[in-house]
């Protein structure tokens, strides 16, 4: 299939950068499972943008860089701040219902690591009404066409041309279709990597089943430098359950009020570790309760919210009120079992301001990428903020500099001559379960080079395993994402084990102190 511009994702990102492309061209945008199946849907807590009097751009910009631990590049995160106002004005146009107050004016919380209260939200379920409202806007465009079930396995380059090329120009995406099991090519005059983190590299995790690194693996194997991978922000506070799984508890429980606390003993332990206590930054957070539930033998710690009015507890947090009530926890009475989980990858592919990466005709935005926004930790809800104006950025640079765009050559088709369909699935989920337990346990909340050296040993050899796998079976979904997932397992570890310190998200006990210097781990192929 051929189209002006090919998108990779669909959601906030992904959909921004399409309904501003879709006024001047033809837009395909792909998607790995069902159009609203990405990070975007599973969004609590809302969207960061300075919108009271009292508040400014530069406080917002001083917020996100300390969050950052200095690793920011501020022009990035001036960019950001000050389009943020003008991008929550959009989707309210495209009738994201906003939660208001008692002036009929937006409804601002705060949340962990901001000065101020500058949080849009609809209740506790933002995310997912900013997906509604994008993907209902793209559907009912005539030049936006939405491809769901879509597996993309690699850019398409110039080695893929009929006529070999040399040329590191991006030309599309080879990808499966999960329906036929057949490969399919797209090709387009320019291509926007949106889709997403790798959170499901490790064992527990907020993010959906398809975060794979997709993006970021594909990009890396087409040449583009990759930045940062060694900082992986866990959330503080995912549901503790052994039926229910990556149920997170947002920002905002924390943000009006909720305590965290010593299940056994009431006590509340984060004024311990930070003077701002439960509105400290996550890495903050995410570390005082690893320590606390290692230091007492733990399964969990508590957060507490009950002290607070029944009524504005339910009103604030409908779905999480909702979902705990069917498990048997009333949050208007009891507290909630939490406990860290991996959650937002604030590393990825390099790209500028126009979300231009390394490899001429392809863009990207939002998780997969690394901005300069969030630094060595994301600030809370800067996260749809960067889809938002990094998706419209890559749009805008298409279109300026539309007539410089080539059409896409010939390409050949996928090759599958040499390849048989496996008989031994069980392979795959192996090497699967494998990577997620030792990231979890080797590269998590606190590292140490040793445990890192592991890791990065057992990636080498599931590395060859799974290339000679791919070499010799048709793929699946499952070998596209096991392939990915080893390669940006791959790149964790080495950005790990290149930084000598701690900083941000990245801590280890061997290199305590954080240097003087900031400066990325970037990674080239």
């Amino acid at each position: 299939m051929n189209g002006d511009v090919l998108i990779i994702g669909s959601g906030a990102a992904g959909l921004t950068a399409a309904l501003e492309l879709a006024q001047h061209c033809k837009v395909i945008v792909l998607a790995k499972g069902a159009i609203s199946d990405g990070a975007t849907s599973w969004a609590q807590g809302g969207i960061a943008a300075v919108l009271e009097t009292t508040d400014t751009f530069e406080s917002h910009v001083e917020d996100t860089m300390i969050a950052g631990a200095g690793l920011n590049n501020r022009q990035t995160v001036e960019h950001v701040v000050e389009h943020a106002p003008k991008a929550i004005q959009r989707l309210a146009d495209l009738g994201v219902p906003f939660d208001l107050g008692a002036d009929k004016h937006w409804h601002l919380t705060q949340e962990g690591g901001h000065s101020h209260r500058r949080i849009v939200h609809v209740h506790d379920a933002t995310g997912l009404a900013v997906q509604q409202a994008l993907e209902k806007a793209a559907s009912a465009h005539p030049n936006i066409t939405l491809v769901p079930d879509r597996v993309a396995i690699d850019l398409i380059m110039g080695r893929h041309q009929m006529r070999f090329s040399t040329s590191g120009r991006i030309h599309g995406v080879y990808a499966l279709n999960r329906t036929t099991g057949l490969v399919e090519t797209f090709t387009a005059r320019a291509t926007i990597l949106a889709s997403g983190g790798a959170g499901r590299t490790y064992l527990y995790s907020t993010a959906p089943r398809g975060a794979t690194g997709d993006g970021i693996a594909m990009a890396w194997r087409a040449g583009c430098r990759v930045s940062n991978m060694e900082f992986m922000q866990f959330h503080p506070t995912c549901l503790y359950n052994l039926e229910v799984k990556n149920f997170l508890i947002t920002e905002a429980v924390r943000g009006e009020g909720g305590q965290l606390k010593i299940p056994t003993t009431g006590e509340r332990f984060m004024p311990r570790f930070d003077p701002r206590a439960e509105l400290a930054p996550r890495d903050v957070v995410a570390r005082a309760i690893d320590h606390e539930i290692k230091r007492l033998g733990l399964d969990y710690v508590h957060l507490d919210i009950s002290h607070l009015d029944a009524d504005f507890i339910r009103g604030h947090f409908p779905n999480i009120y909702d979902k705990l009530m069917g498990l048997g926890i009333d949050i208007t009475k009891e507290p909630i079992p939490v406990v860290p989980a991996q959650h937002y990858t604030c590393g990825g592919v390099v790209v500028d301001l126009d979300g231009c990466t390394d490899a001429p005709g392809l863009y990207a935005a939002g998780e997969v990428t690394q901005s300069g926004l969030h630094g060595a930790n994301r600030l809370a809800s800067n996260s749809l903020l960067e889809c938002l104006v990094f998706g419209e950025a890559c749009a805008q640079h298409i279109i300026a500099n539309w007539d410089g765009l080539p059409l896409p050559p010939d390409i050949r088709p996928w090759d599958e001559s040499r390849v048989t369909d496996s008989d031994e699935e069980v392979v795959i989920q192996q090497c699967w379960r494998e990577i997620r337990h030792f990231m979890w346990n080797f590269v998590g909340i606190v590292r140490t080079t040793k445990r890192l050296e592991r890791a990065k040993h057992r990636i080498d050899l599931l590395r060859q395993e799974v290339a000679d796998y791919y070499s010799h079976f048709r793929v699946t979904p499952d070998l596209v994402e096991l392939r990915n997932l080893v390669e940006v397992a791959d790149l964790i570890v080495r950005s790990a084990l290149a930084r000598k310190e701690s900083r941000g998200l990245h801590y280890t006990t061997d290199y305590p102190e954080m240097s003087a210097a900031a400066q990325d781990t970037i990674l080239v192929p």
